[in-house]
C-alpha cells in the first residue's frame, strides 16, 4: 500500500505539472499577455513599463518558475476586472458551487441505483425497456437545453420553483453561523432543485445503466445461482451477496462523478444564474480575465486528482481480492 501510494502521488505530480504548464502558456497563445492589463490607448512606454512590472519581460522558463512558485502559495495575480486577489474570488464562489455539485450527486446516485437495480431484475420487461429509454434521452439531450425547458415549463408557466437565486447554507455554516444554515435549508432546496436536476440528468442516466450492466453480469455468476437454490430471498441475494460485487465499476464512476459535475458547472450555472465558480469561468473567459480562469482550473485539476487518488484507495476496502501493491 504504501509503495503504491508514493507512485499515485508522484502521477499527482505529474499531472499538476502538466496543468500549470498548459494553463501558463495559454496565456501567451493569443499573443503579448501584457495588453490584457494595460487600457487599448496605452503608449508603448506604459506597454513596456507594465511588461517589465508584470516580469513579462523575462524569459518565458523564467516566468514559468514564477508563476508556479506562486501558484504554490495560492498566489494567481489579481483580477484585471476587480484588481482583486484572482484565487481569492474563486474560494468566494465555491460554496455556491459545491452546493450545487454535492445535490447533483445526490440526485445522481441516489436515484440511479434502485432504478439500475430495478432495471436487471427485471431484464427484458416494459420497466427494463424504460430504463434505458429514459438512459438514451438523458444521455443524449443537451444539458443547457434541458435547463432551458424546464425554466420555460417548472418555473415560468407552472410557477412551482424559481428560476434563479441562491439562497446559502454553506457559507454561513463555514462562517459558524449555523442557525442561519439551518433556516436556509429549505429556500435553498427550493433554489436547488432545477439546476441540480439539469446538472444531474446526465449522471443519472450514465448511472443508472452502468448500475444495470454490473447487476446483470454479477447475478449470471456461479455464486449467485448457488445462493439462489439454498432458498435465500431475492432481495437478500441481490442485497447481501450481488449489490456489493457490482459496486466496484461503480465506485470509479461515483468518486469522479464530483469532479464530472464540476466541469458541466459552468453551463449550469449560466443558464439558471448561479452564482457559483462556473458562472465566474464563464464571465472571465469572455472578459479575458486569464488570472481567474488560471485559478480556478488548476484548483479544480488538483481537486479531481486527488478525487481519483481516493477512489483507488478505497477500491481495498469494497474487494479485498484487489492487491493495490
Amino acid at each position: 500500500m504504501g509503495n503504491y501510494l508514493i507512485r499515485r502521488l508522484l502521477q499527482t505530480v505529474i499531472v499538476i505539472f502538466g496543468v500549470t504548464l498548459l494553463t501558463f502558456f495559454s496565456l501567451h497563445l493569443a499573443g503579448d499577455p501584457t495588453l490584457l492589463y494595460v487600457s487599448e490607448r496605452a503608449s508603448d512606454a506604459e506597454i513596456a513599463e507594465t511588461r517589465a512590472k508584470l516580469g513579462f519581460d523575462k524569459p518565458l522558463s523564467r516566468q514559468y518558475i514564477d508563476f508556479v512558485t506562486n501558484a504554490a502559495r495560492g498566489d494567481f495575480g489579481n483580477s484585471l476586472r476587480t484588481r482583486t486577489p484572482a484565487f481569492d474570488l474563486v474560494m468566494e464562489r465555491l460554496p455556491a458551487t459545491i452546493e450545487l455539485t454535492l445535490f447533483a450527486m445526490f440526485v445522481a446516485i441516489v436515484f440511479a441505483v434502485p432504478i439500475g437495480i430495478l432495471a436487471a431484475m427485471n431484464r427484458g420487461t416494459a420497466l427494463d425497456g424504460g430504463v434505458m429509454l429514459f438512459a438514451m434521452f438523458g444521455q443524449s439531450m443537451p444539458s443547457f437545453w434541458l435547463g432551458i425547458m424546464l425554466i420555460l415549463i417548472v418555473g415560468l408557466r407552472l410557477g412551482w420553483l424559481p428560476i434563479s437565486g441562491h439562497v446559502p447554507v454553506l457559507q454561513p455554516l463555514f462562517e459558524g453561523h449555523f442557525m442561519v444554515a439551518f433556516e436556509n435549508i429549505p429556500g435553498a432546496i427550493n433554489h436547488l432543485i432545477l439546476p441540480g436536476v439539469t446538472l444531474a440528468t446526465f449522471s443519472l442516466a450514465r448511472n443508472a445503466r452502468l448500475i444495470r450492466s454490473s447487476m446483470l453480469e454479477v447475478l449470471s455468476q456461479d455464486y449467485i445461482t448457488t445462493a439462489k437454490a439454498k432458498g435465500l430471498r431475492t432481495w437478500t441475494v441481490v442485497g447481501r451477496h450481488a449489490f456489493r460485487n457490482a459496486l466496484i465499476p461503480f465506485i470509479t464512476i461515483v468518486g469522479l462523478e464530483f469532479g464530472f459535475l464540476l466541469s458541466g458547472v459552468v453551463v449550469i450555472e449560466t443558464v439558471f444564474s448561479w452564482p457559483g465558480v462556473g458562472r465566474l469561468v464563464f464571465n472571465s473567459i469572455n472578459q479575458r480575465d486569464i488570472p481567474v480562469v488560471q485559478s480556478a482550473v488548476i484548483f479544480f485539476s488538483l481537486l479531481f486528482v486527488l478525487l481519483n487518488l481516493l477512489v483507488d484507495l478505497v477500491y481495498t476496502t469494497l474487494d479485498p481480492r484487489i492487491r493495490l501493491s
